[in-house]
């Protein structure tokens, strides 16, 4: 996902672009911390983050492209009893490892304002006007900056955990359609049903959102029946290319079926007289 220019204040350096677009980022803090190259020997993960798991394949695919080009984001710490505790990166600190690195990038932040700082995107993840694409920007930032999972976003702003991943899809928007969202004041409920689509059925409906006020069954109704059609003209397609066998094999020469019509192709003259005795 490309960046978009914007809102955002130093939020590429804090969280991954191909997560969040900054243009949307109203919780970016002015407390950043303190960006260090660390020794990989002085940090230290933390015990209660809830990630307990690392695939190993992913793992060192990250390490090679560390090697190539490394570590492009920073890590997020804290300073406790002489160390550097991971508070998000911890994958990047362990690929890190594995590509034999010493030292690596990191924000180090103290701990109360680390804490600020989760309260404030909180604060600002509960906020009535807050629109969808900023809610997503903000549980995103909770997921990335603090580890935290959907359940724990759920119980900190007071929602379902079922709400918090559908507000989170909608992240997986193409940019255009996530800036015609903000603009338009467009409800999460009549883009969710988008968020799988390709950006040309997505293209394809915006427009009918905006100017025809489609409601979120109207939008499902249409690619349902998009759907419909679509298989349709897959099993005519495979039927077509039955019968343009069927043809071939008995007439012995090429033959294409194209909507109401019906062609042989023939190499020679010779080819084309023996077709014409042939249907006759």
């Amino acid at each position: 996902m490309t960046a978009l220019k914007g809102l955002g204040r130093g939020f590429e350096s804090l969280i991954p672009t191909d997560l969040v677009d900054e243009e949307f980022d109203l919780t970016a803090s002015e407390e950043k911390g303190e960006l260090k190259k660390l020794k990989l020997s002085d940090i230290i993960p933390d015990d209660e983050q809830p990630r307990r798991e690392f695939d190993e394949e992913a793992l060192n695919a990250l390490a090679a492209s560390i090697k190539e080009h490394g570590v492009l984001q920073p890590i997020v710490v804290t300073r406790e009893d002489g160390k550097y505790k991971i508070v998000a990166g911890e994958r990047r600190w362990r690929a890190s490892k594995i590509a034999g690195l010493d030292k690596i990038p990191a924000i180090v932040r103290s701990l109360d304002s680390q804490n600020r700082l989760e309260l404030s995107i909180i604060e600002n993840a509960q906020r009535e006007d807050l629109n969808a694409i900023e809610l997503a920007t903000a549980y995103a930032k909770l997921k990335t900056q603090f580890n935290m999972t959907n359940e724990n976003i759920a119980a900190k702003v007071g929602k379902s955990e079922a709400s918090i991943i559908g507000t989170l899809r909608l992240l997986n928007l193409p940019d255009e359609a996530k800036k015609i969202m903000v603009k338009e004041k467009l409800t999460e409920g009549v883009m969710r049903p988008l968020v799988s689509q390709d950006e040309e059925i997505i293209n394809k409906v915006l427009p009918k959102i905006v100017e025809e006020g489609w409601t979120a069954r109207r939008v499902e109704r249409y690619l349902q029946d998009n759907r419909k059609k679509s298989s349709a003209a897959l099993l005519k397609t495979r039927k077509n290319h039955k019968d343009e066998d069927a043809l071939a094999k008995k007439y012995g020469t090429t033959v294409k079926i194209s909507g109401k019509s019906l062609t042989f192709k023939c190499k020679t003259k010779a080819e084309l007289e023996s077709l014409i005795k042939s249907l006759l």
